[in-house]
């Protein structure tokens, strides 16, 4: 289930990555992948409902939003879950996987400080979501570390478009960014095309690090620094989850939690 836009799901390469993982992990079961999408405006009792009528054994919840309800009423709905993701508001209660995202972006930072950057902003990913909000916390907590400000902040949308927009008001308030720190590559083939129009080089001008290693980061001009984010591994590992739940009636557990790993390319 997917509580996202039609376009995202479909334009998104994660979403792609999300359901590689889940076919592998269903691949050799006689269980039958079913897509949800949850679109933004209504409410999740149509889906929920469902899901409560018996259609499906299991669900898997990918890139849930604060507000969109759906973990209580996950809760309620007496059908075996897991979430791509940390919950928001029951992590004891609900069955995650997760990567630490916090972790990563203070790996992605630190990169860009022990380079010699020292004026560094970030876009970050949108406020109503887990994975943005950890992103955004290791950005400042590795610049608090060092004794840097941690003040240059406009959030995006994961998306290009998104990304352009947030390093336009970005660099209109702070010009002198040396560094940007972007939550996902997506929005950092946004930024980098700001920047360039703006007449800066990256990474002369400006050093550039991602999130995701995406297909896009390694064929990008220049290729893009960036962490990580192991989506097709974390599916794989939430089918894996919920099928023991199925099959084997297991409780909640503890998390699966995938280390993050910094991959040092061109652009910073």
């Amino acid at each position: 289930m997917i509580p996202e836009p039609d376009d995202r799901v479909t334009g998104d390469p994660f979403f792609a990555s999300i359901i590689q993982g889940l076919g592998q992990a269903l691949g050799s079961t006689e269980f039958q992948l079913v897509l949800l999408i949850a679109r933004p405006g209504e409410t999740a009792a149509r889906t929920i409902g469902y899901l409560r009528r018996g259609h499906v054994d299991g669900a898997v919840v990918v890139s849930h939003h604060q507000s969109d309800d759906i973990e209580k009423a996950m809760l309620t709905a007496a059908l075996p879950s897991v979430f791509v993701g940390r919950p928001w508001y029951l992590p004891d209660q609900l069955s995650y996987v997760d990567t630490d995202n916090r972790l990563g972006a203070v790996l992605a930072t630190r990169h860009l400080i022990d380079s010699g950057r020292h004026r560094i902003g970030t876009v970050a990913g949108p406020a109503d979501m887990i994975a943005a909000v950890d992103r955004l916390a290791g950005w400042s907590a590795a610049l608090t570390a060092a004794g840097l400000p941690a003040q240059a902040v406009e959030h995006g949308d994961f998306t290009t478009p998104g990304g352009a927009a947030a390093a336009e008001r970005l660099l209109e308030r702070h010009p002198d960014l040396d560094a940007i720190f972007v939550a996902s590559d997506l929005m950092a083939v946004g930024v980098i095309a700001v920047l360039k129009a703006a007449g800066r080089s990256v990474p002369e001008d400006v050093s550039v690090a991602g999130y995701d290693d995406s297909a896009v980061a390694s064929l990008f001009d220049p290729p893009l620094t960036t962490v990580v984010n192991p989506v097709a591994q974390l599916s794989r590992a939430a089918g894996l989850v919920l099928l023991d739940r199925i099959l084997a009636g297991r409780p909640v557990g503890p998390p699966s939690i995938f280390p993050p790993e910094l991959i040092i390319r061109a652009s910073g």
